[in-house]
C-alpha cells in the first residue's frame, strides 16, 4: 500500500438471529480479506444480528458498554492489523435502539460510531412493511472517518436514498462514502445499483457498500451486490448473490482526476425554495 492506494475487503454474509454464530461467519471472512491483503474491511448493515421482532430483539441486545461484539471486533482488528468498519450493530438506548455503525483502527481502538439518520419506514408493492421507527432511535450527527489513505464519509443503508447527505460529507472533504446495507430484494433489484452509482458520480467519490444477501431466519430477504464504485460510475467489484468477500484496488488519484473534470462540488449555488 502506498499513500494513496491500497485494497479494500467486503464482506457480504447472511446474518441470522444468533449472534455467536454471525459473529463467527463475520469473522471468518474479516480474516480472508485481511490474507487477501485488505488494509481497510467492511462489513453489512446488522452484522452480528438480524431480527425483526422488536420483543426478541430486545433480549439480544446490550448497551454499548456491556456489548461482546464491540470487544470482540476491536481485538480482531488490532490483531490483523487493519482498519476495520463493521457496518451496524443493534445498541440499546433506553427504551429504543440505535442502528450504530462502529469504526476501529489498526491498534483496536474505536474511532467512530455513526448512528443512522434515516429510518425504513415503507410499504412495498409485494406487500412486504418495515417501520425501522417503532424499535430504532434514529441518529442526528453526519460523521467522518479519517484514515491515512483520506477521509471517509460514514452512512447506513435506507440513507442511500437521501443525496443531500452524501454532499455534505463530501464537501466536508469526504473522498470516500460508505453504505454498509440490508437492502431488500424488490429494491435492490430496482435501485441498489443505480443510487450507489449516482452517490459516486455527483460527489466524484468512492463508493464502498458491503451488503446482507439471501434469506434470513427472521424472514426478510436481502438483496446482496456488495459494490465497490469508482468516483466516475465504474463499478470495480460485485459481490453477487452470495457470502464471501470481494476485494478491490483503491487509486485515490481517481477522486482527484473525477473532481478536476467534472468540478460540480465547486458549483453549487443558492437558490430559493419553490413557493
Amino acid at each position: 500500500m502506498s499513500g494513496d492506494k491500497f485494497t479494500i475487503g467486503l464482506v457480504q454474509m447472511t446474518s441470522g438471529n444468533v449472534v455467536a454464530e454471525n459473529l463467527a461467519v463475520a469473522e471468518g471472512f474479516i480474516r480472508e480479506a485481511a490474507a487477501g491483503g485488505a488494509g481497510l474491511v467492511m462489513t453489512p448493515e446488522m452484522t452480528p444480528l438480524l431480527e425483526l421482532g422488536r420483543k426478541a430483539l430486545m433480549e439480544k441486545i446490550h448497551s454499548q458498554a456491556e456489548d461482546p461484539a464491540v470487544e470482540h471486533f476491536a481485538a480482531l482488528a488490532k490483531e490483523l492489523g487493519i482498519w476495520l468498519m463493521v457496518g451496524s450493530m443493534p445498541i440499546l438506548e433506553g427504551e429504543k435502539v440505535a442502528n450504530r455503525c462502529f469504526f476501529f483502527g489498526p491498534d483496536g481502538a474505536l474511532k467512530h460510531t455513526y448512528d443512522k439518520i434515516h429510518m425504513f419506514d415503507v410499504d412495498l408493492p409485494n406487500g412486504e412493511q418495515y417501520r425501522e421507527s417503532r424499535a430504532y432511535q434514529a441518529g442526528d450527527k453526519a460523521v467522518l472517518a479519517d484514515m491515512p489513505w483520506g477521509r471517509m464519509g460514514l452512512t447506513i443503508c435506507y440513507d442511500l436514498r437521501f443525496p443531500h447527505l452524501y454532499r455534505k460529507l463530501a464537501k466536508a472533504g469526504a473522498t470516500m462514502l460508505s453504505v454498509p446495507a440490508a437492502f431488500t430484494k424488490q429494491t435492490g433489484e430496482a435501485h441498489w445499483h443505480t443510487l450507489l452509482r449516482a452517490r459516486a458520480i455527483e460527489n466524484g467519490a468512492f463508493v464502498f457498500a458491503p451488503a446482507q444477501t439471501g434469506c434470513h431466519a427472521s424472514g426478510r430477504e436481502t438483496f446482496g451486490h456488495s459494490l465497490v464504485v469508482d468516483p466516475w460510475g465504474r463499478i470495480l467489484a460485485d459481490g453477487g448473490a452470495g457470502p464471501g468477500v470481494s476485494l478491490a484496488e483503491i487509486a485515490l488519484t481517481l477522486v482527484e482526476k473525477a473532481r478536476a473534470n467534472i468540478p460540480s462540488l465547486q458549483h453549487d449555488r443558492h437558490f430559493e425554495d419553490p413557493a
